[in-house]
């Protein structure tokens, strides 16, 4: 059995044996004991009852596999267990809406009223489309609120809803802001977003194994997730589909990393999409806020990693500073927390490395642990600096 360490102490231990882009890759072996000594503190720590780990090293893919998709049946986890992604599924949303400008169906400096008529006029409809997609739009609430139980209901909020500052000013991280942004996306190629996304999205990018809506064919692949000791699963509500209802596998999750580290084999539309979600719009802190993807000058420090996946950040107004939206070729580092009631997921990546770290889970562990564990398994990743 693995001795059971602290996970600070464990990521501070890694961290100064290999600094991030001061390490060369190590060999299979020694990146299975690596994985391996990262992940069982964690999964003890916070009881979580499977997990699947995949990591790409020069566009190879490795798996890691731990515990149980489900305490009943006791199916071991595989990479191609389903996982509910959480937000980290706001990436697909900004990769549709993109695919939708790169095709010349929607532009980001369109106001929502020119797809939604009756938000014409309203203080919603000074917000562009980019305001939206990257949480800038004013002061949306993290959530849905709770009174909203219809479409109309919620339409009827946007149309009467006041912000609390000007367009651009400050984030509000929101699921009404990025499933409003997603709902537009899907108006604009011609459909419901759940509909294009599995229609345009999934299939372009190569992903056989990830959806919104599970088909029964897949469903024995679909794991449990867990809060406390209930076996819980995504429910349906408003703007679920655009905010965090996309379900995956680990081998579908490193594809997808590795197209965004190398999307030169996608066809052009696609391939545009997929660079256009690493452009960087606003400031926040350390962490630049682009369409779905969120980023960090590279090499960057675990304290910065923290601090731009805090809870602050998550449930606070942060000020922002807009910046010139050009995509540079400066290293960085994209990553994307997401969570539902049962799982809970993140995703890292470093083009200019060529690296990238996928976690699954089927339980909500906290967000530090999760960047905590990449951070250290992604010191293994990373050659050795120019």
């Amino acid at each position: 059995m693995l001795k059971r360490i602290r996970l600070p102490q464990l990521a501070l231990a890694l961290a100064a044996l290999f600094p991030l882009a001061a390490y060369a890759a190590p060999d299979a072996a020694a990146l299975r004991q690596a994985v391996d000594a990262a992940v069982g503190p964690v999964m003890a720590q916070f009881d979580v009852p499977g997990m699947a780990v995949a990591v790409t090293v020069d566009g190879q893919p490795h798996f890691f596999n731990y515990g149980v998709a489900a305490r009943d049946s006791k199916q071991p986890v595989t990479e191609a267990t389903i996982f509910e992604l959480g937000s980290n599924s706001k990436t697909f949303t900004a990769t549709l809406a993109a695919y939708a400008q790169a095709q010349g169906k929607l532009a980001l400096d369109d106001h929502p009223g020119k797809y939604v008529p009756q938000l014409q006029g309203s203080a919603l409809d000074g917000a562009t489309l980019l305001h939206l997609g990257t949480y800038t739009a004013g002061g949306f609430p993290l959530q849905i609120p709770d009174n909203l139980k219809t479409r109309e209901q919620l339409f009827s909020y946007f149309q009467h809803w006041k912000p609390d500052a000007a367009p651009g000013k400050q984030r509000n991280y929101s699921n009404p802001s990025i499933g409003l942004f997603g709902h537009i996306a899907g108006l604009a190629l011609g459909g419901g977003f759940a509909d294009a996304a599995e229609r345009d999205l999934f299939p372009q990018l190569g992903l056989q194994h990830t959806y919104i809506r599970v088909p029964q064919s897949a469903m024995a692949h679909y794991a449990w997730g867990y809060s406390k000791d209930q076996a819980v699963r995504v429910q349906p509500d408003l703007f679920d589909s655009e905010a965090y209802g996309v379900k995956s596998t680990a081998a579908d999750m490193i594809r997808y990393v590795q197209l965004q580290i190398d999307p030169s084999r996608l066809a052009a539309p696609m391939r545009r999409a997929v660079q256009a979600t690493h452009t960087g719009y606003f400031k926040a802190g350390p962490m630049t806020q682009g369409l779905g993807w969120e980023s960090y000058p590279y090499p960057v420090s675990l304290e910065q990693l923290l601090q731009g996946n805090s809870t602050d950040m998550a449930w606070k107004p942060q000020p922002v500073q807009a910046i010139q939206p050009v995509q540079t070729a400066a290293p960085a580092l994209y990553n994307k927390t997401g969570s539902t009631r049962g799982f809970g997921s993140y995703v890292a990546f470093v083009p200019s490395q060529k690296i990238g770290i996928v976690l699954l889970a089927n339980r909500a562990y906290p967000n530090d642990a999760r960047i905590k564990l990449a951070y250290a398994i992604l010191n293994q990743l990373a050659p050795a600096a120019n």
